[in-house]
């Protein structure tokens, strides 16, 4: 009996191990261009990772996404937005259409994914990663609403989530950010 426990666990710790060491550098997604992009470009960089909305009360945070960017952006930190429409159908453009409003709107010149789901049965890989304490090793954390924000460290792991209506430029968020 003893025998069988111990091969059982041998199976299957290194499954759960595997999906622990997987970072956010060894995911690829898809610009809002369109091109591939493998987000180990990333590396060494703080990251910020928002699903976005446009058509949402809090779509006003892409002001102080943008005041982020352009304030850290040199000191290895970049804002990630990924457009979702699972929240009230607020983000029902097309990914032109989310692209051209970001820019007249926001002047958002930070680095915008195509469309994904955040949350259901078609969940993207990453956002999988984000949420699921299984994969990211870290912590749960559903995402309750549009905004909401991951923080990500220089090595790709995950370091903390942050509610939607909790602003960008919060004193945390700047704190950690600032830190070296």
């Amino acid at each position: 009996m003893k025998t069988w426990m111990l091969l059982i666990a041998a199976l299957v710790m290194p499954v759960s191990v595997n999906a622990q060491n997987k970072t956010f550098h060894d995911f690829t997604v898809r610009t809002i261009e369109g091109e591939t992009l493998s987000l180990s470009e990333y590396k060494g960089k703080k990251v910020l990772v928002v699903n976005v909305a446009s058509r949402c009360g809090l779509t006003p945070q892409y002001k102080q996404l943008q005041e982020l960017y352009d304030k850290y952006g040199k000191d290895n930190f970049i804002v990630i937005g990924f457009p979702a429409n699972n929240f009230a159908q607020q983000e029902p453009g097309s990914n032109e259409e989310i692209r051209e409003f970001c820019t007249l709107t926001y002047g958002v010149t930070f680095p915008m994914m195509a469309k994904i789901s955040v949350k259901g049965d078609d969940i993207s890989p990453l956002y999988n990663w984000l949420t699921r304490k299984s994969e990211n090793g870290r912590q749960d954390a559903e995402v309750t609403w549009n905004f909401q924000k991951f923080l990500i460290d220089e090595n790709g792991r995950w370091a903390a989530t942050f509610e939607p209506k909790t602003l960008p430029d919060a004193p945390e968020i700047i704190r950690w950010i600032e830190a070296r």
